[in-house]
């Protein structure tokens, strides 16, 4: 009776053995606390509402942790070639109900952003914006290294 009980663990010990890839060495992910350090940097948005952009439009996101100020480079709104660059100021607030929220307004009189953005799933390479006041409205970012313009 003891060598089947035997036998037993041990074969049940070889499934699950069997079962773990091990060339899937992938780690957890880390998610990062939301503040003007971890932001900080050259950001490209890769998706939107869940799709990637049509070919040959860009958005860019250069963010500045000190004086919290941003620049963007956009061609969704001009000639293809033409790069259309806005800077302003962004904040960062923290909402009981949903976390961290960043707004921001425009330079030069072109006033606040359409929305404020539930900021999730920061990363070191990547974050999700949601409106917060429409939920279907979601820009992913990656980070890159530089802005190719």
């Amino acid at each position: 009776m003891n060598r089947i009980i035997t036998l037993l663990i041990a074969m049940a010990a070889v499934l699950m053995l069997s079962a773990c890839d091990p060339n899937d060495l992938s780690q957890p992910v880390t998610y990062l606390e939301v503040n003007a350090h971890n932001i900080s940097g050259t950001w490209e948005l890769a998706e939107w509402n869940g799709t990637a952009l049509a070919e040959g439009t860009y958005v860019y996101l250069d963010i500045v942790r000190n004086d919290r100020t941003y620049t963007m480079y956009q061609n969704l709104d001009t000639f293809k070639d033409v790069p259309h660059i806005l800077t302003g100021s962004y904040f960062i607030e923290t909402d009981p109900e949903y976390g961290a929220v960043i707004r921001g307004n425009y330079d030069h009189d072109s006033g606040d952003w359409a929305h404020r953005y539930i900021v999730r799933n920061l990363t070191e390479n990547e974050m999700t914006w949601i409106a917060k006041d429409d939920e279907t409205f979601v820009q992913k970012f990656v980070r890159v290294d530089s802005i190719p313009l």
